[in-house]
C-alpha cells in the first residue's frame, strides 16, 4: 500500500483543548515524523432549537486555527500546520491574508493554508450555516464568485508592493501590504464537497481537500476523481473522521481504524490524510501514546 502523508489534528475543541494538549500532540507528531499537525474551523455553534448539527461538525466550541497552529509552531521545528480548513470569506482578504502570513513567517514558511466558503455536510446535504454568516456580516451569496475573488485577493496581498486589487466584492486601495510569506507565497488548498465547488477549487486552488466521514469514502473517492477530472494537479488531502466508540480506546481498535482509513485514503488517490484523533474525547497524552503505535506499526 502506497500510504499517503498523515496529518493529525490537534485538541482545538471539545473537554481537552488548550494550550497544553496541543503541545503535547503537536510536539509527539512531529518526533513521530508525521507531515503535519492541523485544525478546522467553527465560528459558533447554533443554539435555535431544532437545529441539527452534521455528523462531521464538532459538538463544542472550536479554538481559532491561526492562533492555535501558531502556538504549535511556535513549540515545533520541522513539521507542517494546516488550516483544514478556515472559512475565508468571514473575513476581509487583507485581514486573513495578512493573518495567514505572520503564521507563514512565524514558522518559517511551514504553512499550508487550507480555505473554503463556510459551510459543511456531504456531498448530498452541503450546506451553509447562515448564523455563522450573519455573525459575520457576509451574505451567504458572496460564496462562489466572491469566494474566488477572495482568493485574488489575498494573493494579490502576498505579492510585491504596491498592492493594488478591484474587484466586484473586494477593493484593496494601492498600497504597500505585509507582512508578505515566507517563500514566495502560501499554498492555498481549496476545500469542497458538491461538483461546482470542486471544480474551482481544480482551477483556482494549489490543492484540494475533501473530508471522509466513516461511511463516506465513496463520497471521497468520487470527488478526488472530479478533481482530477477538472484538470486538478495539486496535492489532495483527504480529512478523516474517526468513528470512536464511546470510553477508553484500545491501542489495536485504534489501529484497526486508523489503518483501514490510510487504505481507503490510497486507494481514494489521497496524497495526504488528516486523522481527527480528538473526536473522541481521548486525552492528549493518550492520543501521544496511540500515535506512537501508529508508526510503530507503519
Amino acid at each position: 500500500m502506497n500510504i499517503p502523508r498523515i496529518g493529525v489534528s490537534l485538541p482545538h475543541f471539545g473537554p481537552h483543548a488548550g494550550p497544553d494538549g496541543v503541545v503535547t500532540v503537536a510536539r509527539a507528531a512531529e518526533r513521530l515524523g508525521f507531515h503535519a499537525v492541523s485544525v478546522s474551523e467553527r465560528l459558533l455553534m447554533p443554539a435555535q432549537p431544532g437545529w441539527h448539527n452534521g455528523a462531521d461538525l464538532p459538538r463544542s466550541h472550536v479554538w481559532d486555527p491561526i492562533e492555535t497552529l501558531t502556538w504549535a509552531a511556535a513549540h515545533t521545528e520541522r513539521i507542517r500546520v494546516s488550516t483544514g480548513i478556515v472559512n475565508a470569506i468571514y473575513q476581509p482578504p487583507i485581514l486573513l491574508a495578512r493573518r495567514l502570513a505572520t503564521l507563514d513567517r512565524l514558522s518559517r514558511g511551514r504553512l499550508d493554508a487550507g480555505v473554503g466558503q463556510g459551510g459543511g455536510g456531504t456531498p448530498e446535504t452541503a450546506y451553509g450555516i447562515a448564523e455563522e454568516f450573519e455573525a459575520a456580516g457576509v451574505p451567504m451569496s458572496r460564496r462562489g464568485a466572491g469566494f474566488e475573488e477572495h482568493i485574488a485577493a489575498m494573493r494579490a496581498c502576498w505579492g510585491p508592493d504596491p498592492v493594488e486589487f478591484r474587484g466586484e466584492h473586494y477593493r484593496i486601495p494601492l498600497s504597500a501590504v505585509g507582512p508578505k510569506p515566507w517563500g514566495a507565497t502560501i499554498p492555498l488548498f481549496v476545500g469542497a464537497l458538491v461538483p461546482r465547488s470542486i471544480e474551482r477549487a481544480a482551477r483556482v486552488g494549489d490543492g484540494f481537500i475533501t473530508v471522509a466521514l466513516p461511511s463516506g469514502w465513496d463520497d471521497a473517492r468520487r470527488a478526488v476523481e472530479r478533481y482530477r477530472g477538472f484538470g486538478g494537479k495539486g496535492t489532495v488531502v483527504v480529512n478523516t473522521v474517526q468513528d470512536h466508540p464511546a470510553g477508553p480506546i484500545s491501542e489495536e481498535s485504534f489501529l484497526d481504524l486508523v489503518l483501514g482509513d490510510l487504505e481507503r485514503a490510497a486507494a481514494a488517490g489521497a496524497d495526504e490524510t488528516h486523522l481527527s484523533l480528538n473526536l473522541a474525547s481521548v486525552h492528549p497524552d493518550r492520543q501521544a501514546e496511540l500515535l506512537e503505535a501508529l508508526a510503530a506499526r507503519l
